[in-house]
């Protein structure tokens, strides 16, 4: 039997022992075993990440008890959590340590049960990295990238931020935070002094309040879109989205001349996100996009 086949059995096996145990746990139990593990990865985008995630929650339906994941990238955090959302007897919570946070831990509980504080359950310390940035500014990914140089899954870390020239902070475990307290690494030729700090001293880039506006744009291109939303250039929007540094669904795409629909947001590292509220033909020809930026 194939390693998805056997997990997706297992699931299923566990599934049907606690619908029919006479406790109390069935309806949604009976739902999620008639499919597995293999219904709610149909179609799945990110098929390897998802599957241990899922079976985490199928351990809080089958146990009652609290579940939390690691710390989870944009693009599987947001699929987990849409793929999850049709079994109403499971409540999803997230944390990320900070308010917006990419990186977030999920959090999953009986929603017959009264659902933990998420900050209590996810378990976020803050970590000050300690440098001179004045010359050599790294990115918020490069920070974690070092960190985990030292040893740290990636799981075990949310968001890294730069604090100006003089260091950055990002947030992490509660046991990563003790583990990391004093040390110190190199990134390329910087000196990194890492120190624990409370969460509450964290300082992450300020969000701004959502600003709804109206394009009016040729196409709906993503380069087009990502030039109206962002408000830069055309041409730097496309050499943005193939160098990565623009997402979509927080998905990297590589070419600029990728449609773009309503409902769809982009993000782009440090300047926010603009979602795609509505789109309309124009009696022109031309598409206006109505989109909101934050």
């Amino acid at each position: 039997m194939a390693a998805a086949d056997r997990d997706a059995h297992g699931c299923a096996s566990a599934l049907a022992a606690a619908a029919a145990s006479g406790d109390g746990r069935r309806g949604e139990a009976l739902r999620f075993v008639s499919g597995g593990l293999s219904a709610l990865l149909r179609d799945c985008r990110n098929p390897d990440a998802l599957r241990p995630l899922l079976v985490q929650a199928e351990a809080s339906l089958r146990t009652w008890t609290v579940q939390v994941t690691p710390f989870l990238p944009g693009p599987i955090w947001h699929e987990l959590t849409e793929r999850l959302s049709v079994l109403s007897e499971l409540q999803v919570q997230s944390h990320g340590g900070v308010p917006g946070a990419e990186r977030r831990r999920l959090i999953f509980s009986r929603a017959e049960q009264p659902g933990p504080d998420p900050a209590a359950a996810a378990g976020c310390e803050g970590l000050a990295v300690h440098a001179n940035f004045l010359f050599d500014r790294p990115s918020g990914d490069e920070l974690r990238q070092a960190v985990e140089s030292l040893g740290v899954s990636s799981g075990a870390l949310g968001d890294a931020w730069l604090c100006g020239d003089r260091g950055g902070q990002m947030v992490c475990t509660d046991t990563t935070a003790g583990q990391l307290d004093g040390r110190g690494v190199r990134l390329r030729d910087l000196e990194l002094r890492l120190e624990r700090i409370d969460c509450d001293w964290l300082q992450p880039p300020q969000r701004r309040a959502a600003r709804r506006f109206t394009s009016i744009e040729a196409s709906c291109r993503l380069d087009a879109v990502a030039s109206a939303g962002f408000g830069i250039s055309r041409a730097r929007a496309a050499r943005l989205i193939r160098s990565g540094g623009i997402r979509l669904n927080w998905e990297t795409v590589s070419q600029p001349s990728r449609p773009v629909s309503a409902g769809d947001r982009l993000q782009l590292a440090d300047r926010g996100e603009v979602s795609v509220e509505q789109i309309s033909q124009t009696k022109l020809d031309r598409w206006r996009l109505e989109l909101a930026r934050s």
